[in-house]
């Protein structure tokens, strides 16, 4: 199988090759590694809720004991059906799992490895390349096509329309990650909910970069670890009608912006330097607090707060009324764990 052409990932995730024992997920977009791979993971599962047919493990695990992947991914079910392993990439290598999972047996569970940007030479992925038990897909970027699509697919499932004008302005605004993409629709759509049809206005209100709104506050509290500070503006949008899960999306857009600059600074560039050359849209009030929070938050902490950010997107969404409430509760766990030790926030 070896690895798979970015143009060609989309007809893979439609049609898995069976034969693809072990499946990489990787690149720079956090939020589309993640969604391919939760995709690939729970395709085919009567239950993804059930972690026996669901195995989630972390690669640190499972670089400390290599064994327990291929004893995992030969298991049957309990009660019959497909299963899936699911690997989340830490810091350890996992190479050796991996060669031992490929040269045995085939396995009766579909593994899933997710994993961030890795170079060509990165051990797991020169692994999934070559092998062709295995398969490579990489995440980069949406294009302006890949975009309209998910615009269309999110307004389609929030049973919205939008007009022509409406939706080349949201390509225009959005594609940097998918995460952020994704989560800006669906702010705009709960925002449009009560109207039927998204207009250029909506999108200029709830999207386009609007300086130090109290949105932006809120986000910028939750990962500068300012506790206090996020409940009570929480509190003031909450009152004034704007829905706490609106705020969680633009956390996870900011949050992608993070961690791509965060990336840049662990390469030596100093942080400052970085928002000036590729966040320039960037309100002047907030670069202090932005320079703040990249300096508390290193990359691979950035791509767990992410994930979980993602996660409760559709958490809040499927809570219905208690969606504010999901999102309050994540929200605040982020500030949590931003905040600086031995100190408290004001």
């Amino acid at each position: 199988m070896v690895a798979i052409k970015a143009a060609a990932v989309d007809a893979f995730l439609s049609r898995p090759d069976p034969k693809a024992a072990c499946i990489l997920v990787y690149g720079p977009d956090v939020g589309l590694v993640h969604e391919r791979a939760r995709h690939l993971a729970t395709a085919g599962l009567s239950n993804p809720d059930d972690p026996f047919a669901l195995v989630r493990l972390d690669g640190d695990v499972i670089a400390g004991d290599p064994g327990r992947l291929v004893d995992e991914a030969t298991t049957s079910a309990l009660f019959g059906g497909e299963r899936s392993v699911w690997i989340r990439l830490g810091s350890r290598s996992i190479a050796p799992a991996i060669e031992a999972l490929l040269s045995g047996p085939a396995p009766t569970a579909r593994v899933v490895v997710e994993a961030g940007d890795l170079k060509k030479t990165a051990p797991v992925r020169a692994i999934c390349e070559r092998n062709p038990r295995a398969a490579a897909l990489p995440c980069y970027a949406d294009s302006d096509a890949a975009i309209g699509r998910l615009i269309d697919d999110e307004i389609s499932k929030a049973n919205l329309t939008i007009s022509p004008d409406a939706r080349r302005h949201l390509v225009e605004l959005l594609g940097a990650d998918r995460i952020g993409s994704r989560s800006e629709i669906e702010k705009l759509c709960l925002y449009a909910l009560d109207r039927g049809r998204i207009e250029v206005a909506d999108i200029d209100l709830m999207i386009a970069d609007s300086g130090a709104s109290a949105m932006d506050e809120a986000v910028d509290a939750a990962f500068a670890g300012d506790v206090a500070g996020l409940e009570q503006i929480l509190l003031s949008l909450s009152g004034s009608g704007i829905p706490v899960q609106a705020v969680l999306g633009s956390s996870l857009r900011h949050g992608q912006q993070l961690h791509k600059a965060r990336l840049t600074v662990e390469r030596g560039t100093p942080a400052h330097a970085v928002i000036e050359s590729d966040w320039r849209r960037l309100h002047f009030s907030r670069k202090a607090k932005v320079e703040r929070a990249l300096s508390a938050w290193p990359s691979e902490k950035l791509e767990t707060a992410l994930v979980r950010l993602s996660d409760a997107v559709l958490e809040s969404r499927r809570a219905g009324a208690f969606g504010d409430t999901v999102a309050a509760r994540v929200l605040a766990s982020i500030a949590a764990e931003a905040k600086p030790r031995g100190r408290t926030s004001r």
